[in-house]
């Protein structure tokens, strides 16, 4: 074996080490979970306010993800930095707020100030440390205990293990509160507005085609007449709706294929469409209709948009999804 080959191996056996020490640490995490998370989300959920998330060092860093993901699920949150709390920040936390404090330890210094404030103001008080008996853990209304676990570090100094269960506990909290709520997917883009998570969040109804650009026959229509109509409407495919205005069919490059013979072009849209097509509702999110076009027993590439009542008030094309950025 070469000498990179060597090194490269190495590393692996490093990598791998790392995510198989966090990988039981979060196992530990979740085997370790007990009715006290459950208090906790309660006390979180109870804010009037927002809910105040700190932490020094890595717990710090850590600290300000989950406060930027507990806001952007719809529980208002926002950190701060525990040193800057002393010296006036602690002004932004005012009744009616949470706070949710994190040290490995539980003995962070910073957090004395901070800590005293949530006290004396009566603030619900949430801590995730490792040590039950710490400053920290004592004087929260809830502490949510990390298990013993080893650092992912060689030295076992370096927090590695810790902030990644940080993180995930973090996590647990921001979706258990954003499912109290009944947070949806309508919701979330509120918060998303930008970027390529905004398209697949959008509706279907945003981006249809509707009114004299459906293309749309009866079953009775000949199919010279209705090649006509398919193809001035450049959708590829052809709606057949009924007398009572509900789409019973589609007739697509596919039935065509499928039906070529000396007699197509006198045949009825009836005896060569499909029917029963699949359909989406309006409301339906844009990402879900591209799962229904990108179905692997069928794939297609237009769909039609319809009611309550089966009848046609748009039509979908993958094109129409491209544009749009949800592909």
């Amino acid at each position: 074996m070469t000498a990179a080959l060597a090194t490269l191996a190495s590393d692996l056996d490093v990598a791998r080490d790392v995510l198989a020490a966090e990988a039981a640490g979060l196992q530990a995490l979740a085997a370790g979970l007990d009715a006290g998370f459950g208090r906790a989300v309660a006390l979180l959920a109870s804010a009037t306010g927002r809910i105040v998330v700190s932490g020094m060092g890595k717990s710090g860093h850590v600290a300000r993800k989950i406060a930027a993901t507990l806001a952007s699920t719809g529980a208002p949150a926002l950190f701060v930095h525990p040193a800057e709390a002393s010296h006036g920040d602690l002004g932004m936390i005012v009744p009616g707020d949470a706070v949710l404090a994190l040290s490995n330890s539980g003995e962070t210094a910073e957090l004395a100030d901070l800590v005293a404030h949530s006290r004396r103001f009566g603030l619900p008080l949430v801590a995730i440390t490792a040590r039950a008996g710490s400053t920290l853990a004592t004087a929260a209304d809830v502490a949510l205990l990390l298990p013993a676990a080893r650092e992912a570090c060689p030295m076992g100094l370096a927090p590695t293990t810790s902030t990644t269960m940080q993180m995930a506990l973090g996590d647990a909290l921001a979706v258990a509160l954003l499912t109290r709520r009944g947070f949806g997917a309508a919701d979330f883009r509120q918060f998303h507005p930008g970027g390529k998570l905004d398209a697949r969040l959008r509706r279907v109804r945003e981006i249809m085609h509707g009114g004299e650009a459906l293309p749309l026959a009866g079953p009775e229509t000949v199919m010279d007449a209705a090649l006509v109509l398919m193809t001035g409407k450049r959708f590829g495919c052809l709606g057949v709706v009924d007398g009572h205005g509900r789409l019973c069919g589609i007739l697509t490059d596919g039935d065509l294929r499928r039906a070529m013979g000396p007699t197509l072009l006198t045949r009825r849209l009836g005896e060569v469409m499909t029917a029963a097509p699949r359909t989406v509702g309006p409301e339906m999110l844009a990402a879900e209709a591209l799962h229904l076009m990108n179905a692997p027993e069928r794939p297609i590439t237009a769909l039609f948009v319809v009611d309550a009542g089966q009848r046609p008030l748009g039509i979908l094309h993958i094109h129409d999804l491209l544009r749009a950025g949800v592909v």
